[in-house]
């Protein structure tokens, strides 16, 4: 009884037209955030520093006239999404969408994506309002630390290689979902088009072998026994271009990059919600 009287509250906010506008706003929001990665993916080859990644995003925002509120506001549109994600882990995808049927395998795997999705929008609207307070963090530093932790104890390498396994099989389904196209499921508006079809395929393929690539560098630091090869979206985009071509390859991790944050905004407007 309590869970029809949970899954019917949670499902009249999801029909709630204020609601789904603050969750597409998170899109818009995390589009912004890829955007900025991209900036500074494509400085580092002409030495300019940075970290590639959500905190480096925010640092960046942090930094302009205004940064704390605008801070604020990326907080705001990511709790928004959070929630949604959690309404999607209850009621399966797309609530919005009446008649939808949730059973069988793939809806049990789109629950627990979506509940890991909920709690990764909500870890970077904390760091957002950590950023917009003065006290934000390196997301670099911190993973280098936390892995320094963990290679004390063997079952805190364990815990590394399981969540190396799961990062490496997050930046694969990354690049299935943008090889196949398989994106395009997501949206309300049928066959892509001759621009969002491109930036999908770009932006999700990218962004999958970046995190591939900081999986397989979570591996090395376990093995190895060196925490700053653990440092996360960071460290694999340096390690990218520390290897031959470097500056090519950073050149192209940024225009991924850059069309995935472009396809967050296609997200906002056409995404299933």
């Amino acid at each position: 009884m309590a869970d029809n009287a949970m899954n019917g509250a949670v499902r009249a906010a999801t029909n709630s037209r204020p609601f789904e506008l603050a969750a597409r706003a998170g899109y818009s929001i995390s589009g912004v955030l890829h955007l900025l990665i991209a900036y500074i993916i494509v400085r580092l080859p002409f030495g300019s520093a940075g970290n590639a990644d959500q905190s480096g995003a925010l640092a960046t925002l942090a930094a302009q006239p205004g940064g704390a509120v605008a801070l604020w506001l990326v907080a705001g549109g990511l709790v928004a999404m959070a929630l949604w994600r959690g309404a999607e882990t209850i009621l399966g995808s797309h609530p919005s969408e009446p008649g939808r049927e949730h059973d069988g395998p793939y809806d049990v795997f789109d629950r627990i994506k979506s509940g890991g999705l909920a709690l990764i929008y909500a870890g970077i609207a904390l760091a957002a309002v950590k950023f917009a307070d003065g006290g934000g963090e390196s997301s670099s530093q911190r993973n280098t630390g936390l892995t320094a932790q963990l290679l004390q104890t063997s079952w805190g390498k364990a815990l590394l290689l399981i969540a190396a396994a799961v990062i490496i099989g997050i930046g694969g389904y990354h690049v299935y979902k943008g090889i196949s196209t398989k994106f395009e499921e997501d949206l309300t508006v049928s066959g892509g088009g001759p621009l969002i079809t491109p930036l999908g395929i770009a932006g999700y393929t990218a962004k999958g072998i970046v995190l591939g690539g900081a999986g397989v560098l979570l591996i090395i630091a376990t093995l190895t026994t060196d925490p700053s090869k653990g440092a996360g979206l960071d460290a694999a985009v340096k390690s990218m271009g520390e290897a031959p071509f470097g500056r090519v390859l950073l050149i192209a991790a940024a225009a991924g990059f850059a069309a995935y944050g472009a396809y967050c905004f296609v997200l906002a407007r056409f995404s299933r919600m």
